[in-house]
């Protein structure tokens, strides 16, 4: 089998399993009356990918194995991370806004919109590892550059939520914005991480010039985070907020800066 048909046959296969786990969650989702179990089945699909990268890979099982290493170690962390934080609380307002809008069959709307087109965002993204699969060679000094920034983004991201978890289980700081260590430097953490983890694995991935071909996937998940449905949709959620205007003047949106001084 040629590379491209082997890659072919990843992505069909890839394509396969995040469309039944997607329809697994849609059914978790309607059981529980909460759509927004779809982002714990969001980092989980990216460790099926990588599995099935795995068990497909016609290249270097090195690389293989490294990349479903690291992209597992990511996936159940901020599955786990998402389901902690979410257990006992109501709809995400952002599944509420979306699905006050759905054109007749509210179920029907959420499986498309929700569920199966968040599907085909980590079939995208993704693209990297299931290339990466079957024309890479051994992994070299970029793939230990590529882990390293996977490294710093994951350790970013795990001290961002953990930070913000302390910080929301104190009553004292009900009602106040999170603008301690990390969330002192952006206003976004967690998001900024999740860039840095698929640059990285990005590079890890990049063992032939045929990944280069699949560099748009990860222009399409730095806009999602920057410019799409994470900064923007939760800035103008917390815009409302005492505090938040401030907050935003004084804090560097994405990329962490030290904070700006009050103007005088």
């Amino acid at each position: 089998m040629t590379a491209l048909g082997a890659f072919a046959f990843t992505g069909a296969l890839s394509a396969l399993a995040l469309a039944a786990l997607m329809l697994g969650a849609f059914a978790v989702g309607r059981r529980v009356g909460r759509h927004s179990v779809v982002d714990v089945a969001w980092g989980l699909g990216f460790v099926l990918v990588a599995a099935v990268g795995l068990s497909t890979a016609t290249a270097d099982l090195a690389r293989a194995w490294l990349l479903f290493g690291l992209v597992a170690v990511w996936g159940v962390r901020l599955a786990a991370h998402i389901h902690r934080r979410s257990r006992g609380s109501g709809e995400d307002p952002r599944y509420d806004r979306l699905l006050s809008r759905a054109p007749g069959s509210r179920d029907a709307y959420a499986l498309r919109m929700v569920y199966l087109l968040q599907g085909a965002l980590v079939w995208l993204i993704s693209l990297p590892v299931q290339v990466s699969a079957h024309v890479s060679g051994p992994p070299g000094a970029l793939a230990a550059a590529g882990a390293a920034l996977w490294l710093f983004g994951f350790c970013f991201e795990a001290v961002g939520d953990a930070q913000l978890r302390r910080f929301k289980a104190d009553p004292a700081n009900r009602g106040r914005i999170m603008d301690r260590g990390l969330w002192a430097w952006t206003r976004h953490p967690n998001y900024f991480g999740d860039a840095c983890v698929w640059w990285g694995l990005f590079l890890v991935a990049s063992g032939s010039w045929w990944v280069l071909v699949t560099l748009p996937a990860l222009l399409v998940m730095t806009f999602l985070l920057t410019r799409g449905s994470g900064q923007r949709l939760l800035d103008e959620h917390m815009a409302g907020r005492p505090g938040w205007a401030e907050y935003a003047r004084r804090t560097s949106a994405f990329v962490p800066l030290p904070p700006r001084r009050a103007a005088r």
